[in-house]
């Protein structure tokens, strides 16, 4: 067996069973299931549409790289939504989902031989636990950057000596945030590029919450768009996005990388031996989906609405506030966390993931300790309803 596997821990959603193992909801509410983040607004129909269209594809191996209509309609989207020339030809990937991409790419761009010392992979924290098990399983040590509400869960790089810096090849960042909806500024960005062109490490940009927003006027700025805006090239930089979130196809399973165009060969070549090509049927509902802009600015409107009801319930008994962006509510609470959600789902049937389960102790921090995250993905009048009775088991304890 691999030894690496040894140091996985398990995923925050088998932590949450067992944290709820002999509790008993409370049979007088219906379950509210406010703790994974999968979108559960209908999926547009012109995209069904075009899957099924399309099974006839299933008669084909696809390509690894995708077929060039998708990799061009992703070109457009790049072009229309942060203003880039991304080569389609070189510097865009076809991925089946981010989480599948984020765990590859580490396995592709991590040298466990390189002279220094065991590599570092750094990851935010609370962070996206495939950042943790991608770093184990390439023979690296992830290391943890503490974002926390006193500095605006931004990064603080002091946390990491120069030793230390010497040794990342990889650094995850996540714009928009999950669990902290914190989105990265440009000025941001220049502090992480100076960092990359110091020590040499890359950066893997996971922006699969892009799409989720609340000022039309303001979008987040995305890792590629930020280099562009900076006059840099795409060196040492991968953008990583997903159709899920913004489409609402969680279970389509498609998405791209896109950036510097010598690691997305190699990142190529390992994924052609991986054996991760994406089914035509689904190349071809991506390409109408990526083309289409109707259907998210919809979906962001009924979270603008979910945002603008839930929030102030919520925040009058645990002072959370509007996120940057993302689909997540980041709420301390006044007791454990873990006693929190226990007591949430025993008493009102709603279901929220400790926040604690998102995060590791770093620097002597569990940065998630006293949080949960809310995920608004169900529909107006069931996130209302729980942001209810949320309110009303706060105030009873």
């Amino acid at each position: 067996m691999n030894p690496h596997l040894a140091q996985l821990q398990p995923y925050p959603f088998e932590k949450l069973r067992a944290l709820f193992a002999g509790v008993t909801p409370n049979p007088q509410y219906k379950e509210i299931k406010l703790s994974i983040g999968e979108p559960q607004h209908a999926t547009p129909q012109f995209i069904m549409d075009a899957l099924h269209a399309n099974l006839l594809g299933l008669a084909n191996y696809p390509t690894t790289q995708g077929i060039p209509a998708l990799r061009h309609a992703i070109y457009d989207w790049c072009n229309r939504r942060y203003g880039i020339e991304v080569d389609p030809e070189s510097e865009i990937l076809p991925v089946n989902g981010s989480r599948e991409a984020l765990f590859s790419f580490a396995q592709t761009v991590i040298d466990p031989t390189r002279a220094g010392g065991t590599p570092i992979v750094v990851s935010p924290n609370p962070f996206y636990q495939i950042y943790e098990g991608a770093a184990y399983l390439a023979g690296a040590e992830p290391r943890f950057l503490n974002n926390l509400p006193d500095n605006g869960f931004a990064f603080d790089y002091g946390q990491l000596s120069d030793a230390e810096w010497a040794r990342v090849q990889l650094f995850y960042v996540c714009s928009p945030g999950n669990p902290t909806g914190k989105v990265l500024s440009l000025a941001d960005w220049k502090t992480l590029f100076e960092l990359s062109d110091k020590y040499g490490f890359i950066i893997a940009s996971d922006e699969c919450y892009s799409e989720i927003y609340f000022d039309e006027a303001n979008p987040p700025i995305g890792g590629l768009q930020a280099a562009k805006l900076l006059g840099r090239s795409f060196d040492r930089l991968v953008m990583f996005s997903s159709l899920s979130k913004r489409s609402n196809v969680p279970g389509m399973r498609s998405g791209f990388v896109a950036g510097d165009a010598q690691i997305l060969k190699k990142f190529l070549l390992y994924r052609t031996y991986h054996g991760c090509a994406m089914p035509p049927p689904i190349q071809a509902a991506s390409v109408a989906a990526w083309n289409d802009e109707a259907h998210v600015l919809d979906n962001r409107n009924q979270y603008r609405e979910k945002f603008a009801t839930c929030t102030p319930l919520i925040s009058e008994v645990l002072g959370t506030g509007m996120p940057d962006a993302s689909f997540y509510l980041w709420a301390k609470t006044p007791i454990a966390d873990t006693e929190f959600a226990r007591g949430l789902l025993e008493h009102y049937n709603v279901v929220a993931l400790p926040g604690s389960f998102l995060a590791r102790e770093s620097q002597g921090v569990n940065p998630g300790a006293n949080f949960i995250r809310i995920a608004l993905v169900a529909g107006l009048d069931e996130c209302l309803e729980a942001s209810r009775r949320i309110r009303e088991f706060t105030q009873q304890l």
